[in-house]
């Protein structure tokens, strides 16, 4: 990022007008102001405004703790400036800073679901700035600074830290100090060299080296091995004019240059100008130096040049198109995340060092399905090339909010201590996978008793990758069907932990000795559907959806999950042979969920049934009951139609309308009305203004739709329209067995919660006997 008045590139062009575009449209700016609570009626106006906020407001005067229960203070972060450094562009004036802030406020929500309000001051004066920004406190649960220019950032945030009860935070200072340590323990690590025997060369004195030098003091770096350089000079002993900041890095030493303290370093922090770290200067490091050229856009040294020169060098920048990028956004959000649930009044240093633990361990974990996705074709493994984890790795909230409660608890500073950490570790699983609470019901259901499944892809890296989450969670009991070589090898690529025979088993196509057991109980089966013996065979070695549904037919496995590759209609005609129907079923159909901000939707049946009649909907809408039960929820059933309780006498509306009908005769104790229009079975006002004696409490959770077309379409219409909607399924309902069916689409985290949900169904079923 620059602001220079040189000619641009192509490339620079391009982003240039796309960044404008993106600001400028749809809407103007990247956040907005959205209500929590309904304003639809009268009542409402009376709860929100007066009278009713009266009462909220009393209750807060006399215990002003409440503030967090009843308004947004305590889920909301100021991010603050006064525009005097921003990003690269220097002193722009805090008007011109507003995208910036903005663009903050948005990676808050979209990480860990912090809202905030950025606030530009047009103020310099640092005691006038302190002034302006500690009489927010009532309105905020959490200060976060942003491009103050050094060294008025230091007195800002101490003072404010002083006089305020809520977490302050400097995140061009803490930020980067907190994501560098973590690159530095990690680099260390790797080189076999110990923290507090390293010499550590620093270019820069501005608040973000000043900051990472004292966490990396409180991780182990020895004071008197950390020399400093500015832009006069190095900091030493017999300089004048030193202000305290620098002060306490004056050693006596007769280095006086940058090229001085970098002779022998075992690692050099450069927070300061590109280029500074010469190639030559390089060279003259101890063995294994590790780099950390944060200078932003252009780092102290490029990656490539450093490389050239050491190949054993391990550098890192604060840009994303080379390896190890320090970003803070892998902090902040978290940080603060864990700060506003336990209520801590300050960030403390063992809430920082917390957090350096959590950011350098997350990196020696397999790359996540998310993380894998965002960068694909690229080998994330622990490494010279890989210190850190990436932005995109959800778990980074699951490991950093609580290590930060526990470390603020633990500091006395907590003024709502997180007794329960596992729990709240659970609680955060909604702003990773929006299937975390939804799934902890069946997750719950599947861990009382682990059932083997069989993984007719084991080949597929989604499914490897989704096998070691349901193996690390303690889901079931995975058989992996594939090739072991090719298992193996992409078990590897893929950098996961899992081990065949060790913790799954593994069933070779090509040379299982179950093999003859196999295809004569396929021939037993299909012999009189034309299937000869030699046809038997060869269709058992070419479809490891047959395997796998054969092993659930002899009892190897209770469970199946197929159809990561291939057409849904080929699996389901495998799992209908060999599976079959159970005997209280009237055949096989699909359900599919979708959670929504607002609400969780069921529909059905969308793959298998053309145009079922009204005893086909009855028997497919009471299987979506019982699926729906097992999450937790009450089924409401709706059997929707062009009709809405009556208009029509169409042959489909009739059709809708006995299955209402019978729905209600044979399960009286299952909410359920029909026929109607879809928007009446999402809106009770809507049902009321048709028909007051509607049966229905509330919106429908189960949609049945007439035919296979109508239920299909409005399946994937849902999903596309609710951009932040999140599918389960399709959930195989009416198999003699557990057995499910995917689709090429799916992710990793769908595989996991169909595993979960294969298991609890077997579970269900044995208790059930």
């Amino acid at each position: 990022m620059t602001n220079s008045n040189l000619p641009l590139s192509d490339a620079e062009q391009a982003l240039r007008v796309a960044a404008r575009e993106y600001h400028a449209s749809p809407s103007k700016g990247k956040i907005s102001v959205k209500p929590t609570k309904p304003l639809s009626n009268q009542r409402d106006l009376s709860l929100a405004y007066s009278p009713g906020v009266a009462y909220p407001c009393l209750d807060i005067q006399a215990d002003p703790a409440k503030a967090a229960e009843y308004t947004s203070r305590g889920n909301l972060v100021g991010v603050i400036t006064n525009g005097t450094a921003v990003l690269g562009l220097g002193d722009i004036g805090p008007l011109a800073s507003k995208p910036v802030m903005e663009g903050k406020g948005c990676l808050f929500k979209k990480f860990a679901g912090v809202d905030v309000f950025d606030i530009e001051l047009d103020e310099r004066d640092p005691d006038k700035l302190i002034e302006i920004i500690s009489a927010l406190e009532p309105t905020l649960g959490g200060i976060n600074l942003e491009d103050i220019k050094a060294p008025e950032c230091f007195y800002i945030e101490q003072e404010l830290s002083k006089r305020m009860n809520i977490p302050v935070f400097h995140d061009d200072q803490h930020g980067t100090a907190i994501i560098s340590s973590a690159a530095l323990i990690n680099g260390l690590e790797l080189v076999n060299k110990k923290i507090g025997d390293v010499k550590v060369a620093v270019s820069g004195a501005g608040a973000a080296a000043i900051a990472c030098i004292n966490v990396m003091i409180g991780l182990g770096v020895r004071h008197e091995n950390v020399f400093v350089a500015d832009s006069k000079g190095v900091i030493h002993s017999g300089r004048d004019n030193l202000d305290q900041t620098k002060a306490q890095f004056a050693h006596v030493t007769e280095a006086r240059t940058l090229a001085d303290i970098v002779n022998g370093a075992d690692v050099f922090l450069g927070c300061s100008a590109p280029g500074v770290l010469t190639a030559d200067m390089l060279k003259t490091m101890a063995d294994k130096p590790i780099v950390l050229a944060l200078a932003n856009p252009e780092p102290e040294i490029r990656p490539e040049l450093a490389k050239a020169v050491r190949p054993d060098v391990i550098i890192a920048t604060g840009r994303s198109d080379y390896p190890n990028q320090v970003n803070n956004v892998l902090c902040f959000p978290y940080i603060f995340r864990g700060a506003l649930d336990c209520g801590a009044t300050k960030i403390t240093e063992e809430m920082k060092l917390a957090c350096v633990y959590e950011i350098a361990a997350l990196a020696k974990a397999e790359a996540s399905d998310e993380v894998a996705a965002a960068y694909a074709g690229k080998e994330l493994f622990f490494g010279p090339d890989y210190l850190i984890p990436t932005p995109f790795d959800g778990r980074l909230i699951l490991r950093i909010a609580p290590a930060v409660a526990e470390a603020a608890a633990k500091s006395g500073v907590a003024t709502r201590p997180i007794e329960d950490i596992a729990a709240y570790r659970d609680s955060l699983q909604r702003f990773v996978y929006q299937t975390g609470m939804f799934m902890k019901p069946v997750f719950q259901a599947a861990k009382t008793n682990l059932r083997r499944i069989a993984y007719a892809e084991g080949e597929e890296e989604r499914v490897l990758r989704a096998v070691q989450t349901v193996v690390d969670d303690g889901l079931a009991k995975p058989i992996l069907i594939g090739r072991p070589a090719v298992i193996a090898e992409r078990i590897k690529r893929a950098g996961l932990r899992i081990q065949l025979g060790v913790d799954v088993e593994n069933v070779d196509p090509e040379d299982d000795p179950r093999f003859r057991q196999y295809w004569e109980a396929y021939h037993k089966i299909m012999g009189r559907n034309g299937v000869t013996p030699e046809a038997a065979k060869t269709a058992v070695r070419r479809s490891n959806t047959i395997i796998a549904a054969l092993m659930v037919h002899l009892g190897d496995a209770e469970a199946m999950l197929c159809g990561v590759i291939g057409r849904f209609d080929s699996h389901l005609e495998r799992i209908n042979n060999i599976i079959g129907v159970r005997n209280d079923s009237e055949g096989l159909a699909t359900l599919n969920a979708l959670i929504l901000d607002d609400r969780n939707l069921f529909v059905a049946d969308t793959y298998i049934h053309e145009d079922p009649d009204a005893e086909g909907l009855v028997s497919i809408a009471f299987m979506a009951a019982r699926e729906v039960q097992r999450f937790g929820l009450p089924p409401k059933v709706a059997f929707l139609s062009h009709s809405n309780f009556g208009s029509s006498s169409r042959p489909s509306a009739l059709k809708m309308r006995q299955a209402t009908e019978l729905f209600k005769q044979r399960y009286p104790d299952i909410e359920c009305d029909g026929e109607m229009h879809g928007d009446a079975a999402l809106s009770a006002l809507v049902r009321d203004r048709n028909l007051l004696d509607n049966t229905l409490n509330d919106s429908a959770n189960i949609l049945i739709c007439p035919n296979l077309d109508s239920a299909n379409i409005l399946f994937n219409v849902l999903k596309e329209v609710s951009a932040h909607g999140t599918t389960i399924g399709p959930i195989l309902m009416g198999a003699a067995a557990s057995a499910h069916i995917l689709t090429p689409s799916t992710t990793v985290r769908r595989i996991v919660n169909m595993s979960a949900l294969a298991v609890a169904n077997v579970n269900a079923a044995e208790a059930a006997k």
